[in-house]
């Protein structure tokens, strides 16, 4: 059986990634190859997106006395600060039935390892600010990226009759990351590495099997 899932993780930061970041959204896409035995090898990549930064005085040395940032014409403008980044996996793990209706369905564990990334993204909408355009954001968005391991643990329902199929679960993810500016504006200096960044949520997604019979290809249900 070929699993593709589609799933949605809401995330809480833990070690370094707390300190800059809030909450998160993580949305992965996910293909796998499951034996007979029940043991599976896959890919997943998850999208990391979030509003919550809180990353002190990034911008203070291009906004006035007063907290504005103005933009080309003087004015003050709207500048937005999110969390962006990717994971990239490759996991290998095992369907226990113990409980389920049929041997596809029971408790799922997965472990896995591959690359984390992630940054400040700093949006001026409508405005442009000469000092947060181009090359100059880099000395703002606190690139890092690094190897990464991931940890699920949680229940997968593959019904008989092939159109209730789910599964969901605590997952972990761990990425020992170094950051990859050489200089930050605001501080006037590098940012010292290594890091620890966790992430722990719960997901949820949505599995479409892809059966295979045999001297009869895939079918999809």
């Amino acid at each position: 059986m070929v699993p593709i899932s589609l799933s949605y993780a809401y995330q809480l930061p833990n070690g370094d990634l707390s300190e800059r970041f809030g909450a998160n959204s993580n949305v992965g896409l996910s293909v796998s190859v499951k034996f007979r035995n029940n043991y599976l090898v896959g890919l997943e990549g998850g999208f990391l997106f979030g509003d919550k930064v809180l990353e002190p005085g990034l911008l203070s040395n291009v906004a006035t006395s007063n907290g504005a940032i103005l933009d080309i014409n003087g004015l003050p403008a709207n500048v937005l600060l999110y969390e962006r980044g990717y994971t990239v996996m490759a996991y290998a793990g095992k369907v226990v039935p113990i409980v389920g209706p049929n041997p596809n369905s029971g408790l799922l564990l997965k472990v896995g390892g591959g690359y984390m990334r992630h940054k400040i993204r700093v949006q001026t909408q409508d405005n442009v600010v000469p000092q947060l355009e181009g090359d100059y954001l880099s000395g703002y968005d606190r690139l890092a990226a690094g190897p990464a391991a991931m940890l699920f643990i949680g229940y997968q329902h593959l019904s008989s009759n092939r159109l209730t199929n789910f599964f969901v679960g605590f997952e972990m993810l761990v990425g020992l990351t170094e950051p990859l500016r050489a200089y930050n504006f605001d501080t006037g200096r590098a940012e010292d590495g290594p890091r620890y960044d966790g992430l722990n949520g719960l997901r949820i997604g949505w599995t479409l099997p892809l059966y295979r019979r045999s001297g009869e290809g895939f079918y999809m249900y």
